[in-house]
């Protein structure tokens, strides 16, 4: 059990006689020198309570402290205070590099939209064009079947022949080239427009010296005459050029696939093309009739399933990356700060220590187990600061229910609230506590 400060100075006065009285007996022998007696021990003081009062001994702690650390690894982007800063409850302390975590937050919002989308449209039913679209396919595959079962009716083959027709001519065009009128026309009409340039250009030399003369009608029948000049010659190039390889070859191809169309169309259907189209037919059924249905409960209680497990991970990945800044959970002071930026921490590690400085209170660990039985919630204490010589009035605010054993003795912790607070009291000064007791 600690003493307090009338106790110690009552040991020190005592241990300081006795040895004055030592001395003076020395002195008083040395006429007579004798054989020194041997040593015997100063008998140990036992150091007790005043009557009718516990006492303890304790430390000026923080009424609220917490080591802060981050939930995941990460490498240290920015460090926003420093030691003895006081900051305001959700202040940024210290931030990880949030890249990583970004883009899981981005990917799964994606997630969550497709799943919301898909769900609102099973809900809703098929819009009006997609089983529009859906009908036009099943009409064409009716149409198909019909065609392999029945024949070609008199008017397709009409069409089809007509299509082999029109691409055998424009084939024809480009291999024999342009007939002899054509080109007598385009050699005409090139030398009209010879002519009519040559005149614009004779009109616009004499009256080129003008200063004016971009507002003159004769340049402007000049530009005319050239132009018309320039898409005669192209007319004329293009009826005597050679034909254009990859044209003719166009054309060939055009030739081939319209004939296989009225081939296809003449020729009897197979029991193979029947059945295709018979499973074609019944597919574009199936998908109308399913459209049309809307979606079972089934398939809804699935897609909502799938929609709850993206807005989870949404959550985590939300929460993922808050966890990468570390904030203040209360208004405090930093007192102690242990990385650096670009430094890796790890999960759970503590890197900085947050306390409420202004809320200051005592700790004791050595309150005697026969003290503490008289000892209650609320009673008042006197604290006694050894470094300030201060006595400061307080009242006790908790007591541990379980004991410890420090040195063979069995004591219990006692929390003391301060009922005033010097500006000078600081974090981990001693005290001594005493309270009175039956």
């Amino acid at each position: 059990m600690r003493t307090s400060p009338l106790d110690r100075r009552f040991v020190r006065a005592a241990v300081a006689a006795l040895l004055f009285v030592g001395i003076l007996a020395g002195c008083a022998q040395r006429s007579t020198p004798t054989p020194a007696p041997a040593a015997t021990a100063v008998p140990t003081i036992p150091l007790q309570s005043a009557s009718g009062a516990a006492k303890a001994s304790g430390k000026i702690v923080p009424a609220q402290k917490a080591d802060l650390g981050f939930t995941t690894a990460g490498r240290v982007r920015a460090i926003d205070v420093a030691v003895g800063d006081q900051v305001e409850a959700g202040a940024s302390l210290v931030a990880l590099d949030s890249a990583a975590a970004e883009v899981a937050v981005a990917q799964t919002q994606s997630a969550v939209a497709q799943a919301q989308s898909h769900l609102d449209e099973l809900r809703s039913g098929a819009r009006p064009q997609v089983i529009a679209a859906a009908q036009a396919r099943l009409e064409a595959a009716q149409a198909r079947l019909t065609q392999l079962t029945e024949g070609a009716r008199p008017q397709e083959v009409a069409a089809a022949r007509a299509e082999v027709a029109a691409a055998q001519a424009a084939q024809q065009r480009l291999s024999s080239g342009p007939q002899e009128a054509d080109r007598i026309a385009a050699q005409v009409a090139l030398r009209n427009a010879e002519a009519a340039l040559q005149q614009a250009q004779a009109a616009y030399d004499r009256v080129s010296s003008q200063s004016d003369v971009g507002m003159l009608p004769e340049s402007r029948l000049l530009q005319e005459a050239t132009n018309n000049h320039a898409a005669a010659k192209a007319r004329y190039d293009a009826l005597f050029a050679k034909p254009d390889a990859a044209a003719v070859a166009a054309a060939r191809a055009q030739v081939q696939q319209a004939q296989a169309a009225l081939d296809r169309l003449l020729a009897p259907a197979t029991q193979g093309q029947i059945a295709e189209a018979e499973a074609q037919v019944h597919s574009a059924q199936a998908e109308l009739e399913l459209l049309t249905a809307g979606a079972s409960d089934r398939v809804v209680a699935a897609a909502e399933a799938a929609v709850s497990e993206a807005e989870a991970a949404l959550t985590l990945a939300e929460l993922n990356l808050a966890n990468t800044e570390l904030r203040a959970p209360f208004a405090g002071t930093v007192t102690d700060l242990a990385v650096g930026p670009g430094e890796m921490v790890l999960p759970g590690q503590a890197i900085l220590t947050l306390a409420d400085l202004s809320r200051l209170q005592v700790e004791t660990t050595d309150f005697s187990e026969r003290d503490v039985a008289r000892v209650a919630v609320g009673q008042p204490v006197t604290v006694f600061v050894e470094a300030l010589g201060k006595e400061i009035p307080g009242r006790v605010l908790r007591i541990a229910p379980q004991a410890t054993v420090v040195g063979g003795d069995v004591v219990y912790a006692v929390v003391v609230a301060l009922d005033e607070q010097p500006p000078d009291l600081r974090w981990g000064m001693s005290v001594e506590v005493e309270t009175a007791v039956d």
